[in-house]
């Protein structure tokens, strides 16, 4: 008599290569930004490290973007290129090319940057509804964290419809999407994405006293990129209605 045969069949996993299949999506549409900025004589340390100091002052910075169109738009954070003297964009398959700021928003902190490159490199993103994000759905996020290129990371929408105030102007950014996917330095201006990998918002901010996640991390809406995208590349920048008391 042969023995019975006790094996079960290993189930896949259904999340894991739903992920997968998110990544190799939308990955060639994520970009890695290197970025050259001026200091003022504001931003240097009061102490240099050397008696004569040269005139100008640069810093290099890093950050995320993700490809708008086939004209080489590319959407990121206004506070990744602000004060920009050169601009670097790495793709997925590893091109790489010089960039220029079309135009920037401090007030929402975003801002379009062009590339000139053939079309075939670009991969545009599908752009969602962040008015219809709720509380509890799954977020994914793209993006370059402490220049670990292309890492994703997984987690929820936390909260919806927060107001926080902008790093870049005196102004706050409204209906801000909180989640606790691990957002870190050089993620900012990523793609935050839904399941059917549509983004719907712009990694920006996170709270954290470390400067690293710590599950506390804010997107822009897409919603708002939509508004104020089309202004920026036009006009290089956007002009809100407001009223006011002084």
């Amino acid at each position: 008599r042969s023995p019975q045969d006790t094996s079960t069949a290993i189930e896949p996993d259904a999340e894991g290569m739903l992920l997968n299949s998110i990544f190799t999506t939308v990955a060639p549409s994520v970009v890695h930004i290197k970025v050259t900025q001026q200091l003022s004589q504001l931003d240097l340390p009061s102490e240099l490290p050397f008696p004569e100091a040269p005139d100008e002052f640069f810093r290099q910075g890093e950050g995320s973007g993700f490809v708008l169109d086939k004209n080489g738009y590319i959407i990121t954070n206004y506070h990744v290129v602000r004060n920009s003297e050169r601009l670097e964009v790495t793709f997925f398959d590893g091109i790489t090319a010089r960039a220029e700021v079309i135009g920037g928003d401090p007030d929402s902190d975003l801002a379009v940057i062009r590339v000139a490159v053939d079309s075939s490199v670009l991969k545009p993103v599908i752009l969602g509804d962040s008015d219809q994000v709720f509380i509890g759905q799954r977020a994914v996020a793209i993006g370059n964290p402490f220049g670990q290129t292309w890492t994703l990371t997984t987690g929820v929408v936390s909260a919806v419809g927060r107001t926080m105030r902008s790093g870049t102007s005196q102004f706050s950014i409204p209906e801000m999407i909180q989640t606790d996917a691990a957002i870190n330095p050089g993620n900012s201006g990523g793609p935050l994405l839904d399941t059917e990998g549509r983004v719907v918002g712009v990694n920006t901010m996170i709270l954290s006293q470390s400067r690293s996640s710590a599950g506390v991390g804010f997107a822009v809406p897409v919603n708002i990129v939509k508004q104020i995208a089309p202004s920026l590349i036009e006009i290089g920048h956007y002009s809100y209605p407001w009223l006011g008391i002084s």
